[in-house]
Order: C-alpha cells, then sequence, then structure tokens
C-alpha cells in the first residue's frame, strides 16, 4: 500500500463519470491483489444448501446446531452447508443529509460511495450479483435489483450517487431501511449497511433479523470533529436534519472534554448494537486512509476465517463446506 493517504473521490462538483472512474481505479489497483481466486468476497458466506453434519466445535455459529440430530445423539452437532457457486449481495445507503458533511480530505457521503464502489468490484465477479437501495428522509427508495457483470454495476454506482449528491432534510429511519431490505433480500448472502448510524431510533433488531439469514457487514462513516471538537473560539453548528443551530464556545477545554467523552460514550453504544447484531463491523474515517482501512479489514477476517477452518478440519476429520464454502476459501469479513 502507498504511504499517500487516498482522497474518495468528492462527489460535490466533480461530474459523476469522473467519480466513478477514478473510484474503479482506487479499488482495482490497491484492493484488488488481496483477492485470490474467482470467488473472494467482503464476506464468508456458508451458503444455503444442507451438507455434513459433524460435532460442534468451539467457535461454530450456534445458529447452524441441527437440534434433531443433536437430540437422537446426545451431543450437539452442527449442519454444514454447501455454498452457492454464486454470491448475491445487497447494499443498504443511508443518503441522509448527515452524511454530507467533512472536515478533513473529503465527506462523509464520499465515503459512503467508496465503500458501495468496494463492495461492489469485490464481490461482483464470475457471476456474482449485486443489488442496492437507498434510504432517506423520505423512506427507502426502489430496490435495484441484484445482477451481474459491469454494465449493471456501473448503473448502480450511477444511482446511488445521484441520492447522495441531493439529500434531503429530515430525519432518516434507519430502521424502515433494515426491514425494507430484509423483505427484498430473499435469498441468502451478503448485506453490507453503509451509514453514520446517528439515527437514535430502534435500528438493533432489525439488523439482528437480518443477520440471521444473512452475512451482515455494517460500514459507519465518521468525521474527526464528530469525534472531537478542535478549538476554534465560537462555532456555529448547524443540524443538516432538522436545520437547527447552536453556538459553541470550542474555547472552553471542559466543553470540548465533555463533547470528545459524550462522543465517545456515542460511538461505542453504535458499536455494541451492532456487534450484538451479529454483524461485522467497519468504520471509514474521513482523515484516514480509507482503502489501507479496508484492506486491513479484509486481511484480519479472512486470517480468521482461515484459521477457524483449519480448526474445524482438525477437530473432525472433515472440513466440510466451511473450508470447501468459495466464500469462505478466501472470503473475507
Amino acid at each position: 500500500m502507498s504511504g499517500r493517504t487516498p482522497e474518495a473521490p468528492a462527489i460535490s462538483g466533480t461530474p459523476a463519470a469522473e467519480v466513478l472512474r477514478r473510484l474503479e481505479l482506487s479499488v482495482t489497483r490497491r484492493l484488488d491483489g488481496l483477492l485470490q481466486g474467482d470467488h473472494r468476497g467482503l464476506t464468508p458466506g456458508h451458503g444455503s444448501e444442507p451438507g455434513d453434519i459433524r460435532a460442534y466445535q468451539p467457535g461454530d455459529d450456534v445458529r447452524r446446531i441441527d437440534w434433531n440430530v443433536t437430540a437422537r445423539l446426545r451431543e450437539t452437532h452442527v449442519r454444514d452447508t454447501v455454498a452457492d457457486r454464486e454470491l448475491e449481495t445487497w447494499i443498504l445507503v443511508d443518503a441522509s443529509a448527515s452524511l454530507a458533511f467533512g472536515t478533513a480530505t473529503c465527506e462523509k457521503r464520499d465515503l459512503a460511495l467508496a465503500a458501495v464502489a468496494a463492495t461492489g468490484y469485490l464481490t461482483a465477479r464470475t457471476g456474482n450479483r449485486v443489488g442496492a437501495m437507498t434510504i432517506g428522509p423520505a423512506g427507502a427508495s426502489t430496490p435495484i435489483p441484484a445482477r451481474s457483470g459491469r454494465v449493471h454495476l456501473q448503473a448502480l454506482l450511477r444511482q446511488v450517487l445521484t441520492a447522495l449528491s441531493e439529500p434531503a432534510s429530515g430525519r432518516t429511519d434507519l430502521t424502515t431501511g433494515l426491514r425494507r431490505l430484509a423483505g427484498t433480500a430473499t435469498r441468502r448472502g451478503l448485506v453490507v449497511v453503509i451509514s453514520d448510524f446517528l439515527d437514535p431510533g430502534p435500528w438493533a433488531p432489525a439488523l439482528r433479523t437480518l443477520a440471521l439469514r444473512h452475512d451482515v457487514l455494517c460500514v459507519e462513516v465518521v468525521d474527526p470533529v464528530e469525534l472531537a471538537l478542535p478549538d476554534v473560539g465560537m462555532l456555529v453548528l448547524h443540524d443538516a436534519e432538522t436545520g437547527a443551530e447552536l453556538e459553541v464556545a470550542t474555547g472552553d477545554r471542559r466543553f470540548r472534554d465533555r463533547y470528545a467523552a459524550a462522543a465517545a460514550e456515542q460511538r461505542a453504544g453504535i458499536a455494541g448494537r451492532i456487534r450484538g447484531s451479529g454483524a461485522d463491523h467497519l468504520q471509514l474515517r474521513t482523515d484516514r486512509d480509507w482503502l489501507l482501512d479496508l484492506a486491513r479489514f479484509v486481511s484480519r477476517r479472512r486470517d480468521r476465517v482461515d484459521a477457524l477452518s483449519r480448526s474445524a478440519a482438525h477437530g473432525s476429520g472433515a472440513v466440510g463446506a466451511v473450508a470447501g464454502s468459495p466464500y469462505a476459501a478466501g472470503g473475507v469479513r
């Protein structure tokens, strides 16, 4: 990886074709080297077809316990699944006004589009299908059907770019988007939720419902000013969703400390709700190299899945679908 921090192409003021061209070059040049084989995606999947039965091993997903076999043999067993040859990926993008904000190298919506592009280019391979949906104050958009091919992916990115370029004022209900997506993504696969997760509503149960059927990755986009205020004197804060304004004295160190503590508590709460739902969590920041953060995430999760597969193979004498899955055979979480 280069030591230079790449900026996500700016949505505002840049022609759509140029934004998409830069994103494709960034992803394919810097991240494609991480992928070995045709079926390496962002998240490993276990497939949907029933496979072999084997004894439970520490680290196995308890949701895969076969209770009928467990009752008959009086010992806990799990049922592996045979992975589908094609991965279906659905992306839910938060297009609320709060993402049109950034104080570092880009805005949060630039990172959101970059995450969509990375997901698409890394998973839309050899017949894998990608679909998307945006959620804003007016509700969830009409779903972009999950299809394969570069032309479809480019059209999908252009529609997401349009939604992010024209944010509407008002609150966004993330729960509505998650529930809509749960009813749309009927085939087991990968779901990627891209948001700043600032919606105070009860979205965690809806996310948990998605994670029961799919491998879910939550991509949280963050700006450094949302974590700590700089000392810049009097500052007027504007809520892009409600229009409310608040004047604060950033020169007061105690105020900045309270702000940082409250922000840390808020982010810890978001991370806790994501983890509690069973989803994976990746945070991208506007002041960091988003490609490097994504690459590190990919590598760590790939190594962990490979280690679990080897452990299952040594422990039961049969690898089953966990190691044989085209997603797990280099897929990454």
